[in-house]
């Protein structure tokens, strides 16, 4: 069965409706969705090399790396409300900050963007994560 998480909002209003939970195996699914779209969106013409927002974003010198630094540290944050371990979300972080301090160096960052899919990578150890936990 899927197990479900729930954060509570200190000040709802007693009685209000609330919308449903997302259950742990859906909350995944939306999370590689969005690590599909930051790493994997797009396949290069006559290649099978795929890249994603994340390396098209790295291509606007000094802004680009930093704004996709946003959805890889959203996967991060989602990671720790569901109650992934702090090891688990220091490697994530590790993934991230690699990520973006190559990334960052000119050229070189764009190459290693292709190749170093940090938001799949951390979807992946996370869902791993899980599915060791529940058996």
């Amino acid at each position: 069965m899927a197990e479900t998480y729930t954060h509570t909002r200190p000040h709802s209003r007693p009685g209000a409706r609330s919308a449903p939970q997302p259950t742990r195996a859906s909350e995944l699914d939306r999370l590689e969705k969005l690590a599909h779209n930051m790493d994997t969106l797009f396949r290069i013409p006559l290649t099978s090399i795929r890249v994603g927002l994340d390396s098209l974003l790295g291509l606007l010198p000094g802004v680009g790396d930093t704004a996709a630094l946003a959805p890889a540290a959203y996967i991060v944050y989602r990671a720790h409300q569901m109650g992934a371990p702090r090891s688990l979300l220091g490697r994530m972080g590790v993934n991230v900050g690699i990520d973006w301090l190559v990334g960052s160096i000119p050229l070189v960052g764009d190459i290693f963007d292709v190749g170093f899919k940090a938001n799949r990578r951390n979807v992946a150890l996370l869902r791993r994560h899980f599915d060791r936990s529940e058996v």
